[in-house]
């Protein structure tokens, strides 16, 4: 079961119903799964002496949203990030929205995802450095979600956060108290001014359209939980680090026009399953798709590019000393001399290189991509 074909069926039904009314980055995530791994995105042609046979081995697209596409780059994330674990406790701090904002936040995401990250991050920050709880720098990880397990928008913020922080006056690392890392109720509100803030300053006129009742009787939800070391959470967020919301494995039946996919409910842990037309589905798996170069994990404090001293500090004190991150040397970039015959498992000869079809400009993308389904359907 493959999300491509799901895209590559249901392309034109779409593109129809649709229409000018698709965002660009939509359209461009879009081209990219249909083509991803096909001769438009050009390839390598290999020979098997053994068999006699050519084959052919095409590029993926490297687009953040495909499903195929990303394991390899997850892969070194969650390497580096375990690296830089400390030898303390840790926790996963999560922020989210009230949902009467969910309609407002998906036609102005760039704005209010930049208000989650900016809001809930110094709100962490605020009451980690409070005395009472840590007093002094802290170092966390943020990264973004924005689905259910059903596919459906939920836009919130995971945080990976040690129990402590760093005092540089003193040299000390300040533990919080072992069973929780800060009020989750003072964190909340202070999340949630911070949100109002952030908006009346940065975009005036939509905070006008906001209803003002949400800044005072609506809930703004934190959660946190301890995870131990940290690493089996790390491997939870490395998963949506370079992909969006579902993967070819959940998908588990497509035919009539519906798509059947498995989730694990959160409550009871079951595995349950849901039907959707394909064109819904389109919906609600493109309606994750990212902002043009938005960065959906960013790192604070201690571990921010700006702290390498405060960084250097605290790897003296704790005697740690993390591995260097993978080097650009040490990645092959489809610089292949041999390829495994799929057939008889032998090496097999590089004849030659296909190069990737010119690519369509923006503004004549949904044209394209309709042109190129109206005439297979001819």
């Amino acid at each position: 079961m493959n999300i491509s074909n799901i895209f590559r069926e249901n392309a034109l039904h779409y593109l129809n119903n649709y229409g000018n009314k698709i965002p660009s980055n939509h359209l461009k995530t879009f081209n990219a799964i249909i083509n991803c791994r096909t001769s438009a995105m050009g390839g390598e042609v290999y020979f098997c002496e053994n068999c006699k046979q050519y084959h052919y081995s095409y590029h993926s697209c490297k687009n953040r949203h495909c499903p195929k596409c990303g394991s390899d780059d997850s892969g070194k994330w969650l390497k580096r990030q375990i690296e830089k674990l400390l030898p303390a406790q840790y926790f996963m701090v999560t922020f989210t929205i009230p949902e009467e904002l969910r309609f407002v936040c998906r036609s102005n995401q760039k704005l209010f995802y930049t208000a989650l990250f900016d809001a809930s991050s110094n709100a962490l920050k605020t009451l980690l450095n409070d005395p009472k709880y840590a007093g002094g720098i802290s170092g966390f990880v943020g990264t973004l979600h924005t689905w259910t397990r059903q596919l459906m928008y939920h836009p919130h913020i995971h945080f990976i956060v040690p129990g402590g922080a760093f005092d540089s006056e003193r040299n000390c690392w300040n533990r919080t108290n072992g069973k929780f890392l800060v009020p989750v109720k003072a964190l909340s509100k202070i999340f949630r001014a911070k949100f109002r803030d952030f908006l009346k300053v940065k975009s005036p006129e939509i905070f006008k359209l906001i209803p003002q009742n949400i800044w005072y009787d609506k809930e703004f939800i934190t959660n946190s939980q301890s995870v131990g070391k940290g690493e089996k959470a790390l491997k939870y967020l490395s998963n949506y680090v370079y992909r969006t919301a579902i993967t070819n494995n959940r998908i588990v039946c497509i035919e009539n026009g519906e798509v059947t996919f498995k989730y694990k409910e959160s409550s009871s842990k079951k595995i349950k399953y849901q039907t959707v037309t394909s064109l819904e589905f389109m919906r609600r798996f493109l309606q994750h798709v990212l902002p043009v170069r938005f960065q959906k994990v960013r790192y604070y404090g201690f571990l921010s590019s700006a702290s390498k001293i405060v960084w250097q500090q605290i790897c003296n004190y704790f005697d740690f000393k993390p591995s260097k991150a993978i080097s650009s040397n040490e990645v092959n970039f489809n610089k292949r001399e041999s390829f495994i015959c799929p057939d008889c498992k032998s090496g097999m000869i590089h004849c030659r290189t296909i190069f990737r079809k010119q690519r369509a400009p923006p503004n004549f993308l949904l044209e394209t991509i309709s042109e190129k389904f109206q005439q297979q359907t001819v």
